[in-house]
């Protein structure tokens, strides 16, 4: 049975911080890569950090130095900690592998709302 249970978000002001927290089952998350993605108000979602399972990691440009994205293997588990959080990065925050397409199953994500 597939899960992604993601938690975490709030409200925060600009340059806050918050970190989110994700649960997946062990068939979607042994040996892929796992990401965050991002479904800002009214646009596409997006990709915006991921982490293969040897622990490299990627992030997209305008999260660089500000998002920290890690993961458990023994716990199925992907955080996201954010610092110096902007009112660009309030959203819906998904996680799941990091090629997850439409068609693939997501959870409920986490709202981040970041006030300026």
């Amino acid at each position: 049975q597939v899960q992604l249970v993601e938690s975490g978000g709030g409200v925060v002001q600009a340059g806050g911080s918050l970190r989110l927290s994700c649960i997946a089952s062990r068939t979607l998350f042994s040996n892929n890569s796992m990401g965050w993605h991002r479904q800002a108000p009214g646009k596409q979602r997006e990709l915006v950090a991921m982490i293969n399972s040897a622990g490299n990691t990627g992030y997209e440009d305008s999260v660089k130095g500000r998002f920290t994205v890690s993961r458990d293997n023994a716990k199925n588990a992907v955080y996201l900690q954010m610092n110096s959080l902007k009112p660009e990065d309030t959203g819906v925050y998904y996680c799941n592998r990091a090629w997850a397409t439409k068609k693939d199953y997501w959870g409920q994500g986490t709202q981040v709302t970041v006030s300026s």
